[in-house]
């Protein structure tokens, strides 16, 4: 049976198969669009995943759209009507919006599935937002039952939600409802301090270690009420997302001292506190969730998703703290994910059919979508005169191990194209973590973006006791640890000097890695999850001792991560990036011709 999952309109689109309960295929829109933040419905996704899948015209069981428009639609006008008169600019924007576009998702799937040969399947269906998230997370976990609780934004009505899950039933226990969310009031702190919302948030996580939280305690006296149980409250009158198109008002404005940071403007220190007071409340509020889930489910297992889920400093606290025995994220924990959810939970709860619990995950490392083959790409670089060496595996892992001992750039394109927000050593831009310089280098020659950014490791997973003091199991990039003390170094009063010269000072023997409070955002390697990304890391550690490398995504600000050969050719050569390898194609910088024009090569391969 073929089912496909769809989540879309909002932002990160995406489109998954999955057959008798396997995840077959997931690709999200902007890896064909190259669009980033694609919230259109995924025509080139939807289309992908029936043609990897195999899917033949009429052999379409059922189609899963991840929440239900029409309950969303009638939050929006309760939401309307309660602060009538205001609000009226941002309901004369957002009604005839939903009216053109969003109220009539059936009909568009439908209409694309027609246009992609394949008629009606016998049944449409739609989930609900926060659903789709947990099964998204519960069903591909190696759980067998587990607490799952989910945290984002918001759905129709739910921003948080406590789930249970056993076999195939998943049950919710516990729900908070808008406009109070935790999401909101993070994308809130995103938008005052002057990043975009929906994609600066891992910013603001990213700036919160430069930061006192010495607006903490205006944040819980004003803006939220946070019980025990992880419940809260917020105060809407310093809000402008429930009668206006900002995310704040004039009222939050004052409490803080001023208006909101101009995007591209200096960052000063009063935004550097503002992202670390609003992270430490966050990791209380999740802290306190996580305590009333273990309590109220009884389980020794969590599994998380919703867009907060990608919040790993959060996570890593969690873990830190030992409330539950293990703990499972879906690697696409924001929007794209639900499509996921959406597929299995009809298999499981609508279909009803019996979970069979995968190991390590259900989730195959999360490649999941696009790959090349090697004569699609050997006839790419042909057709456009691209001098390159073919090599064995083997040869290339040496060859790229030495480029990077000698602190060369790489850019890696191999395997299957990530699901989710990650690059996880497929789609990557790969350096070494005991680099001076690499920190600088990568965000301002290669990535082109703010220098404060930090770079997160990519470790063998039998090693990572070695460098991280307890998170030894992080395969999909999603938890923050600390470095190991005996390889740090003293960094007293960082707080006092220029951001970037602070950013730029060794404070361990892998200081590209090393943010400023010492923490990393870590992704362990193990060799069935990620073979290729395994073999390679030997081999460097095999030359240096060190099992460890800088890992970021392969793209650069603003452009989604790159799919193709072609997309990875033109980062390669925009960019600070030194070697290319496609697979088993090796190109250098210094022996390619000027930036190639325009071809059809996508097209060709059906991917426009």
């Amino acid at each position: 049976m073929n089912i496909l999952g769809v989540s879309a309109l909002y932002h990160d689109s995406a489109a998954c198969l999955v057959r008798d309960g396997e995840i077959v295929a997931a690709a999200q829109e902007e890896r064909f669009s190259r669009k980033k933040h694609d919230a259109r419905l995924p025509r080139h996704a939807i289309g992908w995943c029936l043609d990897a899948a195999g899917v033949k015209p009429g052999t379409l069981d059922a189609v899963v759209f991840y929440d239900k428009p029409l309950t969303k639609f009638i939050r929006l006008l309760a939401t309307y009507a309660q602060v009538a008169p205001r609000g009226l600019r941002a309901f004369t924007m957002g009604v005839p919006a939903w009216l053109r576009d969003k109220a009539w998702v059936g009909f568009q799937l439908e209409r694309t599935l027609r246009q992609l040969g394949h008629p009606r399947p016998e049944r449409v269906l739609f989930s609900e937002h926060h659903l789709s998230h947990a099964a998204s997370a519960f069903y591909p976990s190696p759980f067998h039952d587990a607490a799952v609780i989910t945290v984002d934004g918001v759905g129709e009505w739910c921003t948080t939600g406590i789930f249970v899950g056993e076999g195939r039933t998943l049950t919710m226990l516990f729900e908070q409802r808008f406009p109070h969310s935790i999401g909101m009031l993070y994308s809130a702190f995103t938008y005052f301090t002057g990043f975009k919302v929906n994609s600066g948030e891992y910013k603001l996580m990213g700036l919160a270690p430069y930061g006192e939280p010495r607006y903490a305690d205006i944040i819980r006296r004003e803006l939220i009420d946070l019980r025990e149980d992880g419940s809260f409250r917020l105060n809407l009158r310093y809000f402008g997302y429930l009668d206006d198109l900002r995310m704040t008002n004039d009222a939050f404005s004052d409490l803080f001292g001023g208006p909101p940071r101009a995007p591209e403007s200096a960052i000063t220190r009063r935004e550097m506190d503002l992202a670390a007071s609003v992270q430490l409340v966050t990791n209380e509020a999740m802290l306190r969730m996580a305590r009333y889930a273990r309590a109220v489910t009884g389980k020794r297992h969590l599994c998380l998703a919703g867009g907060v889920a990608l919040n790993c400093v959060a996570n890593g606290r969690i873990v830190r703290e030992g409330i539950f025995d293990d703990i499972w994220i879906q690697p696409a924990a924001g929007d794209a994910g639900g499509a996921i959810g959406a597929a299995l939970h009809a298999w499981h709860e609508v279909l009803g059919h019996e979970r069979v619990v995968a190991k390590p995950d259900g989730m195959k490392g999360a490649l999941l979508g696009p790959r090349f083959t090697s004569e699609q790409t050997e006839q790419f670089l042909t057709l456009n005169s691209l001098p390159y060496r073919r090599m064995t595996r083997a040869e290339r892992d040496a060859y790229l191990a030495r480029q990077l001992a000698s602190e060369k750039v790489i850019g890696l394109m191999q395997g299957p194209v990530e699901f989710g927000p990650r690059a996880l050593g497929y789609r990557s831009i790969l350096a070494d973590a005991r680099s001076r310089k690499m920190q600088s280098h990568i965000n301002l020659a290669t990535k082109f973006r703010e220098g404060f950014r930090p770079f997160a490791p990519i470790v063998l997973a039998e090693d990572a006791h070695e460098y991280f003091e307890v998170v030894h199991d992080s395969p999909y990039m999603l938890l923050i640890d600390q470095v190991r003390a005996e390889r740090c170094t003293d960094d007293a009063n960082g707080r006092d000097r220029d951001i970037v010269e602070w950013v730029n000072t060794p404070r361990s023997d892998i200081p590209a890695v090393t943010h400023v409070d010492y923490s990393a955002r870590i992704q362990t390697v193990d060799s069935v999850r990620h073979p290729e990304v395994h073999m390679l890391l030997r081999e460097f550690k095999a030359l240096t001792g060190y099992g460890i490398l800088i890992n970021t995504s392969f793209n650069v600000r603003s452009e989604p991560i790159v799919c193709t050969p072609e997309d990875a050719y033109r980062c390669f050569m925009r960019t600070g990036i030194d070697t290319l390898a496609i697979d088993d194609f090796v190109l250098e910088k210094a022996e390619q011709p000027a930036l190639m024009g325009d071809t059809d090569w996508q097209r060709e391969f059906g991917l426009d």
